[in-house]
């Protein structure tokens, strides 16, 4: 399942390396893609969707809604 959240506090592309690296760090097996012009960040994982965001807040960074 493709999960798709809007991290709106992503700025760069060491942003999108530090949320790859962290959700690889807890899900090796993932498929990450982070856009950091639209913001998105895209994980395809057997965790949850709860674990998975909760990786991303661990990082330092903010998701739309959550």
């Amino acid at each position: 399942m493709a999960l798709k959240l809007d991290v709106p506090n992503i700025a760069c592309e060491d942003c999108a390396t530090k949320i790859s690296d962290s959700i690889h760090v807890m899900e090796p097996d993932a498929k990450v893609d982070v856009d950091v012009n639209a913001k998105t960040v895209t994980v395809e994982s057997a965790a949850s969707e709860e674990t998975i965001k909760q990786i991303i807040v661990a990082a330092g960074y903010k998701i739309a809604g959550y």
